[in-house]
């Protein structure tokens, strides 16, 4: 059966109990995109042709958690538990949000389909526009805060006042934009140079750490210094990737297999994430400051600060203006990203001047309480279909009121969970969306897939 793809051509249903199945051969000249269209297929499931591998995925991924204002959030956990609780909680909320990651990863990788292209069959079509809405805006959020970050960094090294940090902000908002304008194979190359870079200082900087403490035994002798119950802290540290995790599709869509999707995304955000609230936190500790640029200025090493700033900031970035650019391609329905990914760099970069930053704690919050729920739900319809595979999108509803219903509900309870420093909100949220899911595919008689 032929399930038209949304931009109006035919193409196989390709999900199947086992993977995807295979479409027949075609000669090299269909096989290839239309020349008007994009390399990175936006709205339309990715072809076997374009398909990398789990390597491929898992630099692109890593590269993507590998970010200064994950560190921060490692830095305000780590100034309010003691050692042994600290590693506890920083490995709960890494292995919540990489399970989670993995799980909606191993789904794109399945569909060969974005986030936001797999909420018009979870939301329906009109459905879907607030889910790219709500994904695509927190993301140019992430934008202005990383160019912020950059912006003030900088400035502070180089002793230049207001001014010249916005003139910062603007220029590095401008040249980190170019990587996820070129798409997949850009942010690819930009990470093989970037990854093992930022992981040799980082590592080398957490050395010193240690040895400015006195060890492992003198980390746990610090005392707190600051109060955050152990909910509102794993809330943070699945906040600060929760709606990038989301996006996880957006690349494990390339993956050859759905493991190769699923292992891609665990790689990322759990060990990378782990890694960076760890060296936030170390940093903290040791030094009285959770971001390594910072560190590394305090060493004397400037001219590594800001290598260590620029890349970490830039191989984030560009996966964000990507991730803006598909949703925006879905809202309008067009076959390009790139007029989106423009638009995400100029309004991130305005937000950057304007002040974001200073939000960004608050803001973590919001994404840990409103974003999981619509992961869980995708997660739950997903898994529901018959074993996987998509309906014909001519038989989509403009909105399922009652998958929407089922996401308010998840949104509400993680909520009520923050409020009331109840267990975790973004696991409460995912795990009321999908079990709320399995409900309405129970109630309809849908039988889960094998």
């Amino acid at each position: 059966m032929s399930v038209p793809a949304d931009g109006g051509e035919s193409v196989e249903e390709h999900a199947t109990s086992r993977g995807p199945a295979t479409a027949p051969a075609a000669p090299a000249a269909e096989r290839r995109p239309a020349p008007a269209s994009d390399p990175d297929y936006p709205v339309d499931p990715v072809p076997p042709h374009a398909r990398r591998s789990l390597f491929s995925l898992a630099v692109v991924l890593t590269g993507f958690t590998l970010f200064t204002p994950t560190m921060l959030a490692g830095a305000q956990v780590g100034a309010a538990f003691r050692l042994g609780p600290l590693v506890g909680v920083l490995v709960l909320g890494s292995l919540i949000l990489g399970l989670y990651v993995a799980a909606i990863g191993w789904v794109g990788a399945r569909s060969n389909l974005t986030t936001v292209m797999m909420a018009r069959y979870t939301l329906g079509t009109g459905g879907a526009k607030f889910a790219s809405l709500l994904l695509g805006g927190t993301q140019v959020g992430w934008y202005g805060v990383s160019i912020a970050t950059v912006g003030q960094l900088v400035a502070q090294v180089a002793g230049w006042g207001d001014l010249g940090a916005a003139l910062v902000m603007v220029l590095s908002g401008a040249v980190m934009g170019v990587t996820a304008y070129i798409g997949y194979q850009g942010m690819y190359w930009l990470s093989v140079v970037s990854v093992p870079l930022l992981l040799v200082l980082a590592g080398w900087v957490s050395w010193r750490a240690l040895a400015e403490t006195g060890g492992l035994a003198g980390l746990a002798a610090i005392e707190p210094t600051t109060t955050l119950s152990m909910t509102a802290a794993v809330t943070v540290i699945v906040g600060t990737f929760a709606s990038g995790g989301t996006q996880a599709p957006n690349w494990t869509r390339f993956a050859r297999s759905p493991a190769a999707g699923f292992w891609s995304c665990l790689i990322a955000f759990f060990a990378g994430q782990l890694l960076m609230l760890a060296c936030g936190a170390v940093g903290a500790l040791a030094f009285g400051e959770g971001d390594f640029v910072l560190v590394l200025f305090q060493l004397g090493l400037v001219a590594w600060g800001v290598v260590f700033l620029i890349a970490n900031i830039w191989t984030t970035n560009d996966n964000t203006a990507y991730a803006v650019g598909v949703a925006g391609a879905e809202i309008f329905n067009t076959r390009s990203r790139k007029p989106w990914v423009l638009a995400c760099v100029v309004i991130g970069t305005a937000l950057a001047v304007t002040g974001i930053y200073d939000h960004l704690i608050g803001y973590l919050t919001w994404l840990g309480i409103l974003i999981p729920p619509l992961g869980g739900v995708i997660i739950g319809d997903f898994l529901l279909r018959r074993r996987g595979v998509l309906p014909d999108k001519a038989t989509l509803p403009a909105v399922r009121w009652d998958v929407v219903a089922v996401y308010a509900a998840a949104s509400l309870a993680a909520w009520w969970c923050s409020e009331a420093g109840w267990f975790i909100p973004p696991v409460v949220g995912t795990l009321v969306a999908v079990l709320g899911t399995l409900a309405l595919h129970r109630r309809a008689g849908v039988r889960p897939s094998a």
